[in-house]
């Protein structure tokens, strides 16, 4: 956590000569159950996304001119400061207020009232907790299979690592390791998704079934990518990487990681937009493990509410990660599972939609003890 973003939050009335495209909100105050409904029936709370759970009170980030500023206020308090300041920030404040409390509509025709699991299909030699597992079409078919029976919603399948230091893989070799899994998977009834930053291989894997394309570059490595997933009408998991893969965890610096990610996703989706994809079709992904360090890791999970002011649906990848072995001195990523139930559901504690995970049976089992504990009142 960066020492600016860990400051004594500081009176609203001080914001003041910040642009407005540099202010954030992260709903902090989150009521659930009779508290929830009574705040929410006096006005003193929005429902995040739609839902059930209110949020009373917000966390105010700034990043302007490389200065983080915070500050805390009560939903009324949040408004009294917005009626005062130009036109811009009342606009900004109104804007992010709209998009944390509304509903986010179904995506590549899964429904997100609910928490969805997206499982992992590694066909690759070189993934970081499974590499080689599942490198054979045959056993690859299998394990996606199983994981649908497990509970799982979505299955991502990919073909190149893209873990710390690994090589580039040539999309025509990526295509042919991915290509029959998809093929049989999307036969057998799956919402498929092709884990690719290639354009050719996410025609490919469309022309096969599937459904979303998940890049860890948000169609930015491929100049074909973007024109060929708004023609197609695919679902998008945009993704945030500093850097790239072979070099992304050389020393990243931010001044405030939640700010900067949400920043840059937030200009991938008015990209998006201005080639033809809606919003609705598309999920951001905050990128963990992926060029940040543990102290940003942990920052940006803390504050994941803050990215569901982007309007879209939020997907959360912290399975088996390194941050993980780091917090709890576990060296085998297989052997992680308690840390990732852990942020998974911490994840979800906060509205996020879509958990991307290994071990889909066990998420399955935790997922549902949850929702019955927070349906219970």
């Amino acid at each position: 956590m960066t020492s600016e973003a860990r400051a004594a939050p500081a009176p609203l009335a001080s914001f003041v000569g910040i642009r407005a495209e540099a202010i954030w909100l992260r709903p902090v105050g989150l009521l659930r159950g009779v508290a929830a409904r009574s705040a929410l029936a006096a006005a003193n709370a929005l429902p995040l996304l739609g839902g059930d759970v209110a949020c009373s009170a917000f966390e105010i980030l700034a990043l302007d001119r490389d200065q983080v500023r915070v500050g805390f206020g009560s939903l009324a308090e949040l408004r009294r400061w917005g009626a005062t300041r130009e036109k811009k920030v009342t606009d900004r404040i109104a804007e992010l207020l709209a998009a944390l409390s509304a509903p986010r509509p179904p995506w590549a025709e899964l429904p997100l009232d609910r928490p969805r699991i997206m499982g992992v299909v590694n066909v690759t030699p070189d993934s970081f907790s499974d590499g080689g597992d599942l490198l054979d079409p045959a056993r690859a078919i299998e394990a996606g299979k199983a994981m649908l029976a497990a509970g799982a919603d979505i299955i991502d399948v990919g073909g190149e690592s893209t873990r710390p230091g690994a090589a580039p893989l040539s999309p025509e070799d990526e295509t042919r390791r991915v290509e029959p899994v998809i093929a049989a998977l999307a036969e057998a009834g799956a919402i498929v998704s092709i884990d690719t930053r290639h354009a050719a291989v996410m025609a490919a894997a469309l022309a096969k079934g599937a459904r979303i394309v998940n890049d860890v570059t948000a169609l930015t490595h491929d100049p074909d990518a973007l024109p060929l997933v708004a023609k197609r009408g695919a679902a998008i998991v945009l993704m945030h990487m500093k850097g790239e893969p072979r070099t992304m965890q050389q020393d990243p610096v931010y001044a405030c990681a939640p700010i900067e990610v949400a920043a840059y996703l937030a200009g991938r989706i008015a990209a998006c937009a201005a080639a033809g994809i809606p919003r609705e079709r598309i999920i951001v992904d905050p990128g963990i493990g992926f060029g940040k360090n543990l102290a940003h890791n942990l920052e940006i999970i803390e504050r994941l509410t803050l990215f569901h002011a982007l309007g879209c649906g939020v997907l959360l990848g912290v399975s088996r990660k390194s941050f993980i072995g780091r917090v709890t001195g576990v060296a085998d990523p297989k052997a992680r599972l308690p840390g990732s139930l852990a942020a998974a559901l911490y994840g979800v504690s906060l509205g996020v939609q879509i958990v991307r995970v290994h071990d889909v049976a066990a998420t399955h089992q935790a997922l549902a003890v949850w929702q019955a504990i927070v349906q219970s009142s």
